[in-house]
């Protein structure tokens, strides 16, 4: 009996295998791996990320600097900021060689093979 978990369901007692407790130190491996790569990110990276990914289809071209600046009350050099560090760290998106938005995981506006259309009407292309 000793090194075992038992789990009671009604009347009968299960063994739990080993692997399932395994399986919540894989979890907790993989939380801490999440926030190490996630860890720079604030609560302005994500409004900045999640205005691209609503914005690019509703508007269907890249989004500048100054554009989201705008849109999101902010100061353009702070946004600046954020969309080199959201590049910066290959997680959330791209700029065209002007700086501007071109895609925002998981959406872009460039032609890719995977066409989106949703049901508001607005089309994107899957990132």
């Amino acid at each position: 009996m000793k090194d075992r978990i038992m789990l009671g369901l009604w009347k009968y007692m299960l063994n739990v295998p080993p692997y399932l407790l395994d399986m919540r130190k894989q979890l907790e491996k993989n939380k801490l791996r999440y926030e190490a790569a996630m860890g720079f990110m604030t609560s302005d990276h994500r409004r900045v990320h999640h205005f691209a990914v609503r914005e690019l289809p509703k508007i269907g071209k890249p989004l500048s600097p100054g554009l989201i600046a705008t849109n999101l009350n902010m100061p353009r050099q702070q946004v600046v900021h954020i969309l080199n560090d959201l590049e910066e760290h290959m997680t959330f998106l791209f700029r065209n060689k002007q700086g501007e938005v071109t895609w925002a995981y998981p959406v872009t506006v460039e032609k890719t093979p995977h066409h989106l259309m949703f049901s508001t009407g607005e089309q994107a292309y899957a990132a």
